[in-house]
């Protein structure tokens, strides 16, 4: 059995790395993989630039610094997930990838034939979920080929 767990290093990612334990050790799966995908777009209206702004090369700069901090976390999350993993003596890879979280999670899933996606859920409900939207809820509707199964 294959084994996608997602982790963004929340509380409810944790409760999924615990429950895709439970079932590695249940099922003897022979891949175990810990995915962390950060988002490659920025909230640049959040940045001083206005309309018909040219960004500066400091501008840019600052960009790149963004996205490279947030690469290192991802690498910490990933980190923190394996180690939990080798104290229960599951072996576990590390995927890091950069995209639309649940869009990059389902095409990872599905490109690499895992049997199960382990996510956790955000606890979203009502009028939240309509506006925010949700990446485990757009995992479990947009997986085809494998099972989700939405830790909470």
């Amino acid at each position: 059995m294959k084994i996608l767990v997602c982790t963004d290093g929340s509380d409810h990612s944790k409760k999924a790395l615990e429950k895709a334990a439970v079932i590695a050790e249940g099922c003897n799966a022979h891949d175990v993989a810990i995915i962390h995908v950060y988002d490659e777009k920025l909230n640049l209206s959040a940045l001083p630039w206005g309309e018909g702004y040219a960004p500066t090369e400091k501008d840019m700069e600052e960009f790149r610094r963004i996205l490279e901090k947030n690469k290192n976390e991802g690498n910490k999350i990933l980190q923190e997930g394996q180690k939990f993993f080798e104290e229960k003596n599951i072996k576990a890879r590390t995927i890091l990838k950069e995209g639309h979280p649940a869009d990059t999670i389902v095409k990872v899933g599905c490109e690499e034939g895992f049997d199960i996606i382990v996510i956790g859920s955000r606890g979203r409900s009502g009028l939240q979920k309509v506006f925010l939207g949700s990446v485990s809820s757009a995992v479990v509707h947009e997986s085809k080929n494998c099972s989700v199964l939405t830790v909470k």
